[in-house]
């Protein structure tokens, strides 16, 4: 490990210094938001959360709480005696608005962006596998079943590993973040490329 460690340090300012001196941050060449600004903006994000509410960015939660909020919506007795939502009530606070704000964030990064666009199948979905909106909707809610179970069994999302628990340089939240990164060209490879 601290063989690692160093070859990191070692390894920092020389890839630094490779990067491209033309390249400004501030004036990110293309239609898209500067990926180095936006990413300085949610480790801004970051911070403040820690500091404002004394709880990580994440998103895993929300789907437990409106699935809670909704079992005491439509059986509150069964809701109410399930152990996890004894230790953690479903409750409508930043967390759950969390999701929709980055929905909405996305609407405008893409609108301001000149990167939004209004189709239902993507060019290279239909190149690979045609025009068919249900297979596409059928896809797409068959992976976030997935991404939701993945999260709960890894104790938190892309959003809470990635963002969250690496900020804090969680070793779990390293893993976690290195498996979401294979797992993802594990499927995208034989998808897209076979």
């Amino acid at each position: 490990m601290k063989h690692a460690l160093a070859a990191i340090i070692w390894l920092t300012p020389a890839l630094a210094l490779a990067a491209d001196p033309a390249l400004d941050a501030r004036n990110y060449p293309g239609p898209a938001w500067s990926p180095y600004l936006v990413g300085a903006g949610i480790g801004v994000l970051s911070w403040l959360t820690f500091y404002f509410s004394d709880k990580p960015i994440g998103a895993s939660s929300f789907y437990a709480t409106v699935a809670g909020a909704f079992g005491k919506l439509f059986a509150r007795r069964h809701t109410e005696s399930l152990q996890y939502y004894q230790d953690n009530p479903p409750r409508i606070g930043w967390e759950t608005l969390f999701v929709p704000a980055a929905i909405l964030g996305g609407f405008i990064a893409a609108w301001t962006g000149g990167e939004f666009a209004n189709e239902w199948v993507h060019p290279m979905w239909v190149a690979r596998f045609g025009e068919s909106i249900a297979l596409r909707a059928g896809v797409c809610f068959g992976g976030g079943i997935l991404m939701a179970f993945g999260a709960r069994l890894a104790g938190g999302c892309t959003s809470g590993h990635g963002i969250s628990g690496t900020l804090q340089l969680n070793v779990a939240s390293w893993i976690a973040v290195i498996c979401f990164f294979i797992g993802g060209i594990a499927v995208a490879m034989p998808l897209y490329f076979l």
